[in-house]
């Protein structure tokens, strides 16, 4: 009974741990999801003019006429009468109640707007994440293990082409290369039939399918880096007294690599998650405006280019949670893996 008291109390301390590391990670991005959200509605009012300017400009550049009243009530049905802090400060509240208010633009309410967007961009995402990591993890180890063999530098080569060619332009000979040689009109997450028909397991099945082209075109640039970094660090790892130590034991090869110098190695590699997520959102823009993907980037540029400020708003505060997810799992995946990131 001591023995197993002796061996409680030391699991007891390391859940209190954790625990106590859980919570201080979230008081933080909650910090900083409120510091996000005044910044973005700062950001997105500093441009001269509103969405009533904008709405205002088209008008006239079709010749229809509008008088100083109309604009004012327009200015007053938007709200664009008020100081910022008040609107800030309404938007806020009826965020909290689940409400990003209504785009200007579209004429409808945001949540109706990016709510299936908002979906397929993070099945995408987290797709394209997942095989980054499931490409990258061996390839990495392996490159780190056979140093200048020649299979490192067939995978050093796919690296930087894959870092080298832009996302947009890859897209362009994916589409070329799809329709000239295969006859695949290649774009869409969904077929004809499935575009606007309600959620199925044929619907599910369909978006599986499609997804091939989108997540190895969103996923190669990252992917490329991923591998660089990882084969840098166990590179290193590798080379360390530790690893020689251990070999002279007569522990086996490959044991010994996936034990200990891969575990230390994997810590920038799991740090990544709370960058990749959002750049992946950010630099689909172009992506998925030319393959027409459903996605809350090319919404996002719709927003900005009109100073849409709710839709502007409530989307980057979507990109800046995303952020602050990744980054939490990617903390808590260290500290899972790494017991020293939670002192």
């Amino acid at each position: 009974d001591s023995v197993g008291a002796q061996h409680a109390v030391p699991l007891q301390a390391l859940e209190i741990e954790l625990t106590q590391y859980v919570l201080r990670r979230l008081l933080a991005s909650l910090a900083t999801l409120f510091v996000l959200s005044v910044v973005t509605f700062i950001i997105i009012d500093l441009p001269p003019g509103d969405y009533v300017t904008t709405y205002v400009s088209e008008l006239r550049h079709r010749g229809d006429p509008v008088d100083q009243a109309t604009i004012d009530a327009l200015r007053e049905r938007y709200g664009f009468d008020q100081p910022i802090f008040i609107r800030y400060g309404k938007w806020a509240l009826n965020v909290l109640n689940g409400d990003f208010g209504r785009s200007f633009l579209y004429n409808q309410p945001v949540t109706d707007l990016i709510g299936e967007r908002l979906l397929l961009t993070v099945v995408v995402s987290g797709v394209t994440l997942l095989v980054s990591w499931a490409i990258a993890f061996p390839i990495g180890i392996y490159s780190a293990v056979r140093p200048y063999s020649f299979g490192d530098y067939l995978f050093t080569l796919i690296g930087f082409v894959g870092l080298a060619i832009p996302g947009f332009l890859l897209t362009l000979i994916a589409m070329y290369v799809g329709f000239r040689y295969f006859g695949v009109t290649i774009g869409g997450l969904f077929s004809p039939e499935y575009v606007n028909a309600p959620w199925s397991v044929g619907r599910v099945g369909d978006l599986l399918q499609n997804l091939t082209v989108p997540v190895l075109i969103l996923g190669l640039g990252g992917t490329a880096e991923l591998i660089r970094v990882l084969r840098a660090n166990l590179l290193d790892e590798l080379h360390k007294p530790y690893v020689t130590t251990a070999r002279a034991k007569g522990l086996r090869e490959w044991g010994l690599i996936l034990r200990h110098p891969v575990r230390v190695a994997v810590n920038p590699f799991l740090s990544t998650a709370g960058w990749i997520l959002p750049e992946l959102v950010s630099g689909s823009v172009i992506v998925a405006s030319i393959l027409g993907l459903p996605m809350i980037g090319p919404l996002l540029l719709e927003a900005l280019r009109a100073q849409d400020m709710y839709l502007a708003g409530a989307l980057i505060l979507l990109l800046g949670v995303m952020t602050i997810i990744g980054t939490l799992l990617s903390d808590l995946l260290l500290a899972w893996v790494d017991p020293r990131i939670r002192d």
